[in-house]
Formats: structure tokens, C-alpha cells, sequence
């Protein structure tokens, strides 16, 4: 799926390339189940790494059994064959690829022992390319599923109760009725309301109505009595040691807790769906990042066969991870089934998004640590506290948002083992002879799941705020005391390549500049980010952002450069601003000023280096940015206040504190 990450540009640059065509000449379309393969989630930033890689081999294989054809049909040795635009050529003999296929199609198995174009010979990748739909979204052309429509759309909106755990008590629907023209079905199942109208602004005016008349029983209260730190570390969790290196079982001296809140998505688009039940088959089309997966979902779900479910992939404004994609997907699905032959337009409001996404979960992260006299780590024992970071659907609509309000309720299964996800990036990239990790999953009081980077984001800032309060105490520069913990010369580069574009930086009074370095995964890629802080009065200004990555191969340049300052961008912001708020009751964070991220006004100057490594295999990089970003950030504050902030946000009153 392209989630405006350019995965479309970067697939189609490797077809073009191992079929010697111009880009203008290859399609890509997006995912759908009945057009494409079933590639599962677009996640983890694997696109690169696993669906353009297919595309590569899938694209050379083909060029090979083309000239193969032809030069069985002209009886000539393939190596006489010439390949390129749609055509193959022998002297003074051409031929089309139509022409030769005759009207039949290629479907031979790919195997991993197809012949790849020499890199030298690239015409394409490896070169910065534009991505064709920005035309398309500046122009406010139909791109994103917000814009879709659709003959004779009708249109939706749910009625949401207060709380989680609130139940639907007494609903009239007569008033609404009366009151707005173009109402054509009120659904209710459960505690599940959705109401179904002409035109978007009656559906819009008919749920205002609803939820100002319907009652709904006491909800459940979420914690706030008590400090969320205390109150997450509290809960029961499954407890499981993921890393162990050496004997970590000595005594440590150097101790520090981190904390990272609930961050929403808060996507700049809110979710939407369209679902369309006709003569017995569901269409929906959705912003879901995997289409295969929420078909499987629907199927259970609504108990209509596999191949009566079609679901079409079309762009989303704005979202890395699970947001309310699915959920919207679902709901408009539901209410497909109960008003059919009619395309349904669900569309979810601001308030909606952000009260009742998924987010990504609050963690509390404790890392101790022992030096040696020459001011080597000796000892690293790490443990995390957090919620799962993989809830979504996969099949199983128990994930989705309206399992708990249908009558009977779809319960939740717990979790069989810690999650991926949590525990991403909790081991330390370092050569420290002995480590341990451990893991406390707990279920929380928030709906949580994917945000981008999963758990590396708060593991990443707690181990990069440590290793840099280890560095002072070792009294060591804090690029220095990196490397020497370093083995793995192309982590050793990016961090060399970033000192040298920092060095001849001049730091006022007031400002700092601090430092931070992951490998996204431990196995994807490599990212260092350098950040310059002011601190002026009660306002925190970060002021430049320097980011160097290596990605291995690079598809397209430009594209893993916007990856990388986005990143950058959209860190920064949940760095110092960003935090799910809620009291006894309900989610308060409903509209950006309850829950501000970056203005246009407010990002800093940004500059990425990227390095291309043409040899070595392509490495996911869309993840890579986030946590290093969060380090170097607090890293930075501290030199520019000389506070140490362990909690996110950096919010300026906590300078005071």
C-alpha cells in the first residue's frame, strides 16, 4: 500500500529498470484482493526489503522469458537479442512484447536464481524520481479515499457512546426523523448506532441529534487518582526476560527511569471507508495497510464467503501504523450489509480520530548500567513496561472497535506471548559483554496498537538519553563514547559522516547540541541525528535537525530523503509536544489544540545525508528515524538547560521541576 511513504515510485523504478522501459510506462496498482498478491501488511518498513525485491526478480524474470520467446520464434541465440522499449530486436527484425504473447499471458513461477541487469548498467535506479500523484493531490484531483465518490453514494456516520466501557441504554429514534429530511436508516445492534442519510451534512446533523438525546450506562473509569507511571507499573503483566548476553548479574551504579506517554497518529485525514452490498458480493474501499488481512477480518466478521468480500487499497491522508483505517472499514461494511445496494461513505469526524484510534502505548523504560575504569560499559540491564504494539485486526475482529459494542460483545483474546513490537530496539546495538533485557506486558486502560517504529521509538530515546549520560560520566565526547562501543563499521561510518557535518557548527549561548544512533530493528537501517536546541525564557526552539542514513541501496534518493525529514519532523513533534490525555471519564484529547503537534512555524531546518551503498542489499528505512530523533533531542536540552528530562514530552515546566 502507499501510505505516502513512495513505495509506488520505488517499485516502479526496479520493473523499469530490469525491463528497460520509461517509467511513464509502468503501472503500479495499489494492493486489492482481487488483483494482486497477498502480501499481508504494508509495515515494519519492509516495502522496499520485500515487495519492490519481488517486483525486481519477478521483472527480470520476465525480460528473460521474453527474449527466450522470441528468439525461440526466430530461432536465434538470446544473446543476439536486444531488450528495450516494449520491443526486442534482431538486426533488422522487431517485435512487440503484445506481438509476441499473442493475446496469452506470463505465468511462469519466479524462482531466486533469475539474472539481474549489472548495476552498472542502471539507468534509473539509484536516481531521484518524483512520485507522480503529488500532481495529483496538489491539484485536489481524487486521490485519497477522502475525495472518493461514488453514483448514488449515500452517506454515514456512527454515534459514539461517551466512554469504553459505556453501554447503549435507551435510543429514539423518532425526533431525528422528524427534525432532518434525507434520513434513510437508523442501524442499531447492540450498542453499536450508525445512522444512514441522502447527504453528508443530514447524516452529520442526524448524529449531533442521536448523541444529544441517546443514554448510555455509567462507564467505566480510567485511572487518574494515581501517577500513570505508578499505575501502568502496577498493573499485571507477562514477565519475560527477551535479551540475555554474558552474566549480567553483577551490581550496577549508574541508574536512570525514562517514560514515553500515549501518542496518537493523528492523522491530518480522518479515517474513512466506502462499502457497497450488491447482489449478495461487499466491495469496500479502504486505507486499511492490508486489504488481504481486513477481507479475512470482514469474512469472520459479518459470516459472508472469502470470495463474496472484495476490498480495494486506496490511499489515506496521513498515517503510519493502525489508526482507525479498519476500524472504519468495518463499521462501513456493517452498515453495507444492513442497508444494501446503496455505496455507504462513512466518514469519521476529528473528535472521532482522535478519541478512539488505536495509539501508541505509554512506556516505562529502566536502564542501569556499570563502567569500567577506563569508562567501557561492563554491565547493561534494561527493563520496559508497556502494552502491546500489534493489536490489529490480522483476521480477528475482536481488534476491531466495534467487537465491544455489538450484542454479544467479541471478547479480546490475551496476548499468548510478549510482543515484537514492545520489545523492538530494547537490546542495545552495542558491544557490551553482558546484557539483560526484560519485559513487562501489561493491558492498560487506553486502546492501543501500531504507531510508527512500534516500541523502538521510546526504547531508542531511552537507551540514547542513557548512553549519553554514561558518556558524561565517563567522561568521554558522546560521539566517542559511541564508536568505541562499536564493532559494525557502517554504524562506526554514520556517525563519523555526522560529527564531520556538525563540527564547524557554532553553539550560542543557550543552545546545545545533542546526539543520538539506533539500527532500526538491529537489522534494518543504520540512522544518526544530530539536534541543536535553544532554550529561551519558557520556550524550547529546536532550531536544525541533521540526519545521516544508510539504507544499503538506495531506489530512489529523493524518496528516502522525504522518509527521513518527515521522520525527523514528525519525532520532533512528539518529542516536545505530543500526549494522549484522558480523565476519569473519556479521551480529552479531541482536536489539536487538546493535543497540538508541530505548526509549519515551529520546524526546524533540516538537513539529511544519505549513504548509498549500490553493492549491499536495500535495508527498510521508513522506521529508522524516530526513536534516534527523540534522544538527540533530550540530548540536546540538556546541554542547552542543563536539565535532564527523562519524560516525555520536553514540555518547558518541566525545566522548572
Amino acid at each position: 500500500m502507499e501510505l505516502g511513504q513512495g513505495i509506488r515510485t520505488a517499485v516502479a523504478q526496479v520493473a523499469a529498470e530490469e525491463l528497460n522501459l520509461p517509467l511513464s510506462q509502468v503501472e503500479v496498482v495499489m494492493a486489492d484482493t482481487e488483483r494482486t498478491p497477498d502480501e499481508s501488511y504494508t509495515a515494519g518498513s519492509a516495502s522496499i526489503e520485500n515487495s519492490a525485491m519481488a517486483v525486481r526478480y519477478a521483472a527480470a524474470a520476465a525480460r528473460q522469458k521474453l527474449l527466450e520467446l522470441a528468439a525461440k520464434q526466430w530461432r536465434k541465440p538470446v544473446e543476439e537479442l536486444h531488450f528495450a522499449a516494449g520491443t526486442i530486436r534482431w538486426k533488422n527484425k522487431q517485435i512487440s512484447w503484445k506481438e509476441l504473447l499473442n493475446g496469452k499471458q506470463l505465468q511462469d513461477e519466479v524462482r531466486g536464481n533469475v539474472a539481474l541487469k549489472p548495476k552498472g548498467q542502471y539507468q534509473l535506479v539509484g536516481k531521484p524520481m518524483p512520485r507522480p500523484e503529488i500532481n495529483r493531490m496538489v491539484r485536489a484531483e481524487t486521490w485519497f479515499i477522502q475525495d472518493l465518490r461514488l453514483p448514488g453514494m449515500v452517506h454515514a456516520r456512527m454515534v459514539r457512546p461517551p466512554s469504553y466501557g459505556a453501554r447503549l441504554e435507551k435510543l429514539d429514534e423518532s425526533d431525528v426523523r422528524k427534525q432532518i429530511p434525507g434520513i434513510q436508516k437508523v442501524v442499531v445492534q447492540g450498542s453499536l448506532v450508525g445512522v444512514i442519510a441522502t447527504e453528508e451534512f443530514q447524516a452529520m446533523q442526524a448524529q449531533w441529534t442521536l448523541q444529544e438525546s441517546v443514554r448510555w450506562t455509567d462507564v467505566q473509569p480510567l485511572p487518574t487518582g494515581t501517577a500513570l507511571v505508578s499505575y501502568l507499573k502496577s498493573l499485571p503483566a507477562r514477565i519475560e526476560r527477551v535479551h540475555e548476553k554474558g552474566q549480567p548479574t553483577g551490581s550496577t551504579t549508574i541508574k536512570a527511569q525514562y517514560y514515553k506517554p500515549y501518542l496518537m497518529h493523528g492523522s491530518i485525514g480522518p479515517s474513512c471507508a466506502l462499502a457497497w452490498y450488491q447482489q449478495g458480493t461487499l466491495r469496500v474501499w479502504s486505507h486499511s495497510q492490508g486489504v488481504f488481512p481486513l477481507r479475512e477480518t470482514l469474512h469472520r466478521l459479518l459470516k459472508l464467503p472469502l470470495d463474496r468480500i472484495h476490498v480495494i487499497g486506496m490511499a489515506g491522508s496521513g498515517c503510519y501504523g493502525h489508526n482507525g483505517a479498519d476500524d472504519v472499514a468495518a463499521e462501513a461494511a456493517w452498515l453495507a450489509m444492513a442497508y444494501p445496494e446503496h455505496p455507504i461513505r462513512l466518514q469519521w469526524s476529528r473528535d472521532e480520530e482522535h478519541a478512539w484510534e488505536p495509539y501508541g502505548s505509554a512506556m516505562i523504560l529502566e536502564a542501569e548500567a556499570r563502567l569500567s575504569t577506563t569508562g567501557r560499559i561492563e554491565q547493561w540491564n534494561y527493563t520496559l513496561w508497556s502494552d502491546t504494539y500489534t493489536a490489529r485486526p490480522g483476521g480477528d475482529p475482536a481488534s476491531l472497535l466495534l467487537a465491544r459494542y455489538l450484542d454479544p460483545p467479541i471478547p479480546k483474546k490475551p496476548a499468548s506471548s510478549i510482543n515484537g513490537g514492545t520489545i523492538r530496539n530494547s537490546e542495545p546495538y552495542y558491544n557490551i559483554p553482558d546484557i539483560a533485557v526484560d519485559a513487562h506486558q501489561f493491558e492498560g486502560p487506553l486502546r492501543v496498537s501500531s504507531l510508527r517504529a512500534l516500541g523502538a521509538f521510546g526504547n531508542v530515546f531511552a537507551i540514547e538519553s542513557f548512553m549519553d549520560e554514561l558518556a558524561e560520566k565517563a567522561k568521554k565526547d558522546p560521539f566517542e563514547f559511541r564508536i568505541m562501543h562499536l564493532e559494525d563499521e557502517r554504524a562506526i561510518a554514520v556517525l563519523r559522516r555526522l560529527q564531520e557535518l556538525i563540527q564547524n557548527e557554532r553553539i550560542k549561548p543557550k543552545e546545545g547540541v545533542g546526539i543520538a544512533f539506533a539500527r532500526y530493528k538491529n537489522t534494518a537501517a543504520y540512522c544518526a541525528v544530530a539536534a541543536r536546541v535553544r532554550v529561551i525564557g519558557d520556550q524550547i526552539q529546536v532550531m536544525n535537525l541533521w540526519s545521516v542514513i544508510d539504507a544499503g541501496e538506495v531506489i530512489n534518493p529523493d524518496g528516502l530523503k522525504n522518509q527521513t525529514e518527515g521522520g525527523l519532523i514528525q519525532a520532533a513533534s512528539w518529542t516536545l509536544k505530543e500526549q494522549v490525555q484522558f480523565d476519569a471519564q473519556q479521551i480529552t484529547s479531541r482536536d489539536w489544540v487538546s493535543y497540538p503537534i508541530f505548526r509549519m512555524s515551529e520546524i526546524p531546518e533540516v538537513e539529511v545525508v544519505v549513504i548509498d551503498r549500490p553493492q549491499e542489499p536495500v535495508l527498510g528505512a521508513g522506521e529508522a528515524v524516530q526513536g534516534p530523533t527523540a534522544a538527540a533531542l533530550a540530548n540536546a536540552l540538556y546541554r542547552a538547560s542543563g536539565k535532564r528530562v527523562r519524560d516525555l514530552p520536553l514540555i518547558p515546566a518541566k525545566l522548572k521541576s
